[in-house]
C-alpha cells in the first residue's frame, strides 16, 4: 500500500514571536518535521488543536486519519484548523506558521493566547518521503507577465510566502487587508511588484470593503492597456477536478491550471465574499479569462471552520 502524501506530525512549540498586534510565528521544532514536506509556497497544513480533558489522547495517526478522526463521537474530537506553511527548515526538523490572533474565543485563538514553548502540538502535512502527491497548494501562475495577488490577514502568510519565491523580474500588485497599520508585516518582494497594506483600523468598513475597493481600482485601470480581442471571454462555467461545473451561487475554491500564454494571473484568498465579488468584476465585469483567476474562499463571516 502507498504511503500518503499527507501525514500527523508531532511536534512541540520551539519559539513564539508576536511579530505584529495580530500576527503570532510559532516555530515548530522535531526530528519527525525532517520528513516535512513543503511542495508550493502556499502550502496548506491541519493544525490539530488539544482539548482541554483529553489533550491529544484520541487524535487518529494511522494512514486514513482523518477518516477516524470524522468518526469520534463529537466530545472527544480535537478540533483542527487550516494553516499555511510560512517557512519549513527540514533539515533542521522546523517548521515556522504565522497566526492571526483574533481573540474570538475560537479554539485557534485560545490556543496561541495560552501557548507556550515545549508545548506538544499535531500537524498534518505532506511528507516528503511519500511518492504520492500532497496536493494543498494552488499557486500556479504558469509564465503569466502580470500577477495580482489579494487577500485578507487570513491569506497574508501564503501571500508573503509566494513573493518570497517570485524570481527578481516578475511584475504585478499585491493587496493585503489586515485588521490595523501596525499589522503591515516586513517583507521581500520583487522590485516590480507593488505591495499594499490595507488596514481596516477603527472604521465601520467591516471585513474585505477595503480588498474590494483596492483591487478594483487597480484592476480597472489595468484592464484598458489589455487589447480586447485577449480579454473578453465568455464567462461559461467551467468544469473543476472531475466535478460537475459550478456557478457563481456554489463556487467557493476554484484553481485552474497554469496558463502559458502570458498575460494575467490572479490569486485570491481571504473571506469567500470578498473573494467572490472581486473574482466577479475581473470575470463579468472586465472580460478576464476565469481561467486565469485561482479563488479561493479560506473563510465565510458567521461560519467556523470545521
Amino acid at each position: 500500500m502507498a504511503k500518503p502524501g499527507y501525514r500527523v506530525f508531532d511536534t512541540t512549540v520551539g519559539e513564539i514571536r508576536r511579530m505584529s498586534p495580530h500576527f503570532v510565528r510559532v516555530t515548530f521544532r522535531s526530528d519527525d518535521l525532517r520528513d516535512v514536506g513543503w511542495d508550493g509556497p502556499d502550502q496548506r497544513i491541519k493544525v490539530v488543536l488539544p482539548l482541554a480533558t483529553t489533550g491529544f489522547g484520541d487524535v487518529p495517526t494511522e494512514a486514513d486519519w482523518y477518516s477516524a478522526w470524522r468518526a469520534l463521537p463529537d466530545d472527544r474530537r480535537n478540533p483542527i484548523r487550516t494553516y499555511t506553511i510560512r517557512d519549513a527548515r527540514p533539515e533542521a526538523g522546523e517548521l515556522d506558521v504565522d497566526f492571526v490572533a483574533h481573540g474570538d474565543g475560537g479554539p485557534a485563538s485560545r490556543w496561541i493566547a495560552e501557548a507556550r514553548p515545549g508545548d506538544r502540538m499535531l500537524i498534518v502535512a505532506p511528507d516528503a518521503t511519500s511518492d504520492e502527491e500532497s496536493g494543498g497548494w494552488e499557486w500556479r501562475p504558469g509564465t503569466a507577465r502580470t500577477l495580482l495577488i489579494a487577500g485578507d490577514e487570513t491569506a497574508v502568510p501564503a501571500a508573503c510566502a509566494i513573493l518570497e519565491q517570485l524570481p527578481a523580474d516578475a511584475c504585478g500588485a499585491v493587496f493585503l487587508e489586515v485588521p490595523e497599520a501596525d499589522d503591515a508585516l516586513e517583507l521581500r518582494a520583487p522590485a516590480g511588484v507593488d505591495v499594499r497594506w490595507l488596514p481596516r483600523g477603527d472604521t465601520n468598513t467591516g471585513y474585505g470593503a477595503r480588498l474590494v475597493e483596492a483591487v478594483t481600482a487597480w484592476a480597472d485601470a489595468w484592464a484598458p492597456a489589455v487589447p480586447t480581442e485577449a480579454a473578453a471571454v465568455a464567462d461559461a462555467p467551467i468544469a473543476v477536478g472531475g466535478l460537475p461545473a459550478l456557478t457563481d451561487e456554489d463556487l467557493v475554491w476554484e484553481v485552474p491550471d497554469a496558463a502559458d500564454d502570458g498575460g494575467l494571473y490572479a490569486w485570491l484568498a481571504g473571506e469567500a465574499s470578498a473573494i467572490t465579488t472581486l473574482r466577479r468584476h475581473l470575470v463579468r465585469g472586465l472580460g478576464v479569462d476565469r481561467r486565469r483567476v485561482a479563488f479561493m474562499g479560506y473563510w465565510k463571516l458567521g461560519r467556523a471552520e470545521g
